[in-house]
């Protein structure tokens, strides 16, 4: 089981994920399908730092075989400590936000939400390389409301 350090929430419409869990099938329909990104909360944030979040899945393609191990779902960058608190996520996303569907056959997958300080003054961006990189979906940087 996965440990939840910092008390990190993941929040969809009628789902909050604060532990790992394993989400009912009428649920991940509607993530998959209908929801657009989650808003994510981190109390433990501190209010004068920044911060980044990844989704990941760390079973891309399949358990039995994750050659796409760690598959990039969403990244966002510039997240304002005092914001993260209270579910704001407005920030840089540098990777759009994909909905975690898996593929039929595949079993159940794992999606991981990480949380890290940014190192203070510096702009995170992504290389020509991770641009073009399997997991990113992005057409071009925005910012997330």
């Amino acid at each position: 089981m996965a440990e939840n350090r910092g008390g990190i929430k993941v929040i969809y419409p009628d789902l909050v994920v604060d532990k790992c869990l394993i989400v009912p099938q009428r649920v991940r329909e509607e993530i998959s399908k209908e929801w657009g990104p989650p808003k994510v909360q981190l109390p433990s944030a501190d209010e004068e730092k920044t911060y980044t979040l990844l989704m990941v899945d760390p079973d891309a393609p399949s358990r039995e075989k994750p050659s796409r191990a760690f598959w990039r779902h969403w990244l966002l960058v510039d997240i304002k400590g005092e914001a993260l608190k209270r579910e704001d996520m407005r920030a840089t996303e540098l990777s759009v936000e994909s909905q975690p569907t898996t593929p039929q056959g595949t079993g159940l997958h794992r999606y991981q939400f990480l949380v890290f300080e940014q190192p203070e003054g510096q702009t995170l961006s992504l290389s020509p390389q991770e641009e073009s990189s399997l997991g990113n979906h992005a057409n071009s940087t925005k910012t997330h409301n």
